[in-house]
């Protein structure tokens, strides 16, 4: 009996979208109106809880997907990739300022080999 209710539930409100106060609520009224035990309404709402979790998982990788994807077709930066550049281009900078203190040194003032 427990199945076919969290099918009507689930098909009926996207299970994302459930509060854990809500899907207890909504065991409380099954259990108020004798449609379900106080043990059933316990599982129902374990079961609930896992369903809406696994779903906002789903939600968040799929999203996360998209906008990757909608990333990479706009051709953009992303911010790590930027802080990458940003560190490559400072070492560089100091590797070129280090080589041209070495080409600024009088030949008089260079260390004998």
């Amino acid at each position: 009996m427990i199945d076919w209710m969290k099918k009507g539930v689930f098909a009926g409100v996207g299970v994302a979208s459930f509060t854990k106060e809500k899907i207890e609520e909504i065991a409380k009224e099954y259990i108020a109106k004798g449609k379900i035990s106080e043990k059933e309404g316990e599982k129902l709402v374990g079961d609930m809880l896992a369903s809406a979790e696994k779903s906002r998982q789903e939600l968040k990788e799929q999203i996360e997907e998209g906008v990757n994807s909608l990333l990479a077709k706009m051709d953009l930066v992303r911010k790590e990739d930027m802080k990458a550049l940003r560190e490559e281009i400072a070492s560089l900078r100091a590797e070129l300022a280090g080589l041209k203190g070495d080409e600024e040194e009088p030949a008089g003032d260079k260390p004998a080999e």
